[in-house]
């Protein structure tokens, strides 16, 4: 299973945009074969940082969220509302491996 926590430094003026359209994706994100979370977490101290929480079952399934239309709408969407280009990291689960706790 693989963790990637995308860091996005958003354009104080597009904030509002940025949750709506990410709300979208996270809507059909967690719909996606092999998604076990999609979160959207905003920074307390800095309203314009945000952090997407994606966490899959394989590599493979992580992949194939990049292949999808809601997907590729939302990273045409907020391309140009962002301070800097984000940051994906990607780690492996360590705990909790039963899916069923997710």
């Amino acid at each position: 299973m693989i963790v990637t926590f995308v860091h996005v430094w958003v354009k104080p003026e597009y904030i509002e945009d940025f949750i709506k359209a990410t709300m979208e994706n996270h809507e059909n994100s967690i719909k996606e074969p092999g998604n076990l979370r999609f979160d959207l977490v905003q920074d307390t101290n800095d309203p314009a940082k945000f952090v997407i929480y994606e966490a899959y079952e394989s590599d493979e399934a992580a992949a194939a969220h990049k292949d999808t239309a809601h997907y590729k709408k939302w990273r045409e969407t907020v391309a140009d509302w962002m301070v800097q280009p984000r940051r994906g990291d990607k780690y492996i689960i360590i705990a909790p491996k039963d899916k069923s706790l997710w």
